[in-house]
C-alpha cells in the first residue's frame, strides 16, 4: 500500500514518527508523499487547541476523499470520541503502541473492521530500525509518561505514570544509532530530569553511561523541569561536564509568578529555578539556556505578567517558547476562569518583543568571536550546518561538497554576521 506519515510535536512524536515508517516499509508498503498515499498515519499532539483542530480537520478531510486514516500518537489516548466523531472510519494506535504500526497496515487490505490497539505499557521504542527525518540525528526516548500532575498539562494524562527505559536498553539504542552514523543524539520524554527516579539509575549516570559509548558524536539534553533537576543537579552539573555534552539547558519555568506556578501546580517556585539557571552559568560560561512560558494562565494579573517581562530582560534566554494558554480537556485548569482573549493577546507579543530584542542583541554580540564548532548536517540552502559547544546554530556557507567537512568533524570558525536563526562562520583552522 500506499502510505504518508505526518507527525505533530515533540521530539518524541517525531521518535515515533520515524519508527513507524521504517515498520511500513520493513512490511513492504511505500512511502509516499501526502497526495499520492492511500493511507494516512497522522501521529498527533494535543498539548495546543489550534494544533488539536488542525489535526481534526485533517483526519476528517482524509476521510472524505476516500483515504484509509491511522492516527497515533497522543490524541486518541484522551480524545478519541472527538477523532471518531470526525472519521468514524478511522483506526486508531495508542501513544505506547507505535511498533503495532506494521499490524494495522497489513490488515486494511484485507479486512473491514476498524482497527484500535491500546498498550498498557510501551513498546518499541529502542533498538528498532529507524527511517530518520535527519540522517546525522537520532532521537532517543528515554522515558513514557510524568509523575507530577500540572494543571494545565493533558499530556502526563495521555502518557500516564512515568516509565523510565533500561539504561543498557538506552545505551545499546545509541551506541547502534552512533555506528550507523548518526553524530549527534537528542535525548528525550516528557521531563528528562525525572528519568530513573522509577529504577536505579538516575539521569546523571545514563548521562555518564553515553557519554563512555565511543565516538565522535554530541548529546543533547532535551527538556528538564526545575523541580526534577533540583535533586540531582550536583551530579548533573558533573556529568554536563562532559565535552560530548552540549552545555545547553532547556528549563521551562512557565510563569515568573510565584502566585501563577502555585495555580500551575507546578512543583517550584522561581527562585528554585533561578538557582538551576546560576548554578549551570557558574559552571558553563558559555551556556546556551531555552525556557517556555505560559502566557494568560487563569488568575495571572499584571503584575504577574510584568515579573515575567523582567525575568526575561534578567536572565536574557536564548530562546523562549511563548504559549498563549488554551484549556485542554482533562486537565484541573480546565474548570478555571479564563483571561479575556485580548488581553492575551497584547500580552504575548509584548513578551514577544521583549524575547526578540534580548536574543538580537546577544546575536550581535557574539559577531567577531571564534569558535570551536561541531559539523552536524547540510545546511538547507549552502554550505554545512554546524554548532558550537553551547548548541548555538553556525551556517558555514563556503563549505561545499568538496570541502572535506562532513558530520562528526569539528573546525574553528570566526562569526561574521548573525541572522533570526543562525549565525554565519568562516573557517580560521
Amino acid at each position: 500500500m500506499k502510505v504518508h506519515v505526518s507527525t505533530y510535536g515533540c521530539s518524541a512524536s517525531q521518535a515515533s514518527a520515524e519508527i513507524m515508517m521504517a515498520a511500513v516499509r520493513d512490511r513492504g508498503h511505500s512511502l509516499v508523499p501526502e497526495k499520492q498515499a492511500d493511507v494516512l498515519v497522522i501521529n498527533t499532539c494535543t498539548v495546543k487547541y489550534t494544533t488539536e483542530q488542525k489535526i481534526l480537520h485533517k483526519i476528517g478531510e482524509a476521510g472524505r476523499l476516500g483515504k484509509k486514516v491511522v492516527v497515533s500518537g497522543c490524541m486518541p489516548e484522551v480524545q478519541l470520541d472527538d477523532i471518531l466523531a470526525r472519521n468514524p472510519r478511522a483506526h486508531i494506535l495508542g501513544v505506547n503502541s507505535v511498533s503495532r504500526i506494521g499490524q494495522v497496515i497489513d490488515s486494511l487490505g484485507s479486512s473491514k473492521e476498524r482497527m484500535q490497539i491500546f498498550l498498557n505499557e510501551p513498546e518499541g521504542f529502542q533498538g528498532v530500525p529507524r527511517i530518520r527525518f535527519n540522517p546525522n540525528i537520532h532521537i532517543c526516548q528515554l522515558s513514557q509518561g510524568c509523575n507530577y500532575s500540572c494543571a494545565y498539562c493533558i499530556v502526563r494524562i495521555a502518557r500516564g505514570k512515568l516509565r523510565s527505559f533500561e539504561p543498557q536498553d538506552i545505551v545499546a539504542d545509541i551506541r547502534n544509532a552512533v555506528s550507523e552514523g548518526c553524530r549527534e543524539i537528542w535525548l528525550t520524554s516528557q521531563d528528562n530530569g525525572q528519568y530513573g527516579t522509577d529504577k536505579k539509575v538516575l539521569l546523571p549516570e545514563l548521562l555518564e553511561m553515553i557519554c563512555d559509548i565511543p565516538g565522535d558524536f554530541k548529546l543533547r539534553v532535551g527538556m528538564m523541569n526545575p523541580f526534577s533537576v533540583l535533586p540531582v543537579l550536583d551530579d548533573l552539573l558533573d556529568a554536563f561536564g562532559n565535552e560530548k555534552v552540549y552545555k545547553l539547558l532547556h528549563l521551562p519555568i512557565q510563569s515568573a509568578s510565584d502566585n501563577v506556578l502555585e495555580r500551575m501546580n507546578r512543583y517550584h517556585n522561581i527562585e528554585d529555578a533561578n538557582d538551576v539557571i546560576r548554578r549551570f552559568r557558574e559552571r558553563f560560561d558559555d551556556l546556551t539556556l531555552f525556557t517556555d512560558i505560559i502566557v494568560g494562565f487563569p488568575g495571572e494579573e499584571e503584575e504577574d505578567f510584568r515579573k515575567g517581562i523582567g525575568w526575561v530582560r534578567e536572565f536574557r534566554p536564548d530562546k523562549v517558547n511563548i504559549s498563549r494558554y488554551t484549556p485542554r480537556p482533562l486537565t484541573e485548569a480546565v474548570g478555571y476562569r479564563q483571561i479575556d482573549s485580548r488581553i492575551m493577546v497584547r500580552r504575548s507579543n509584548e513578551l514577544h518583543n521583549a524575547c526578540e530584542s534580548i536574543k538580537l542583541g546577544s546575536k550581535n554580540a557574539r559577531v567577531g568571536n571564534e569558535f570551536t564548532v561541531f559539523i552536524s548536517r547540510e545546511a538547507k540552502k549552502q554550505g554545512v550546518m554546524a554548532r558550537t559547544g553551547s548548541y548555538l546554530p553556525v551556517v558555514i556557507p563556503e563549505c561545499g561538497p568538496d570541502s572535506g567537512l562532513s558530520p562528526g568533524m569539528s573546525c574553528r570558525v570566526s562569526i561574521y554576521d548573525a541572522t533570526p536563526g543562525y549565525f554565519l562562520g568562516r573557517i580560521i583552522s
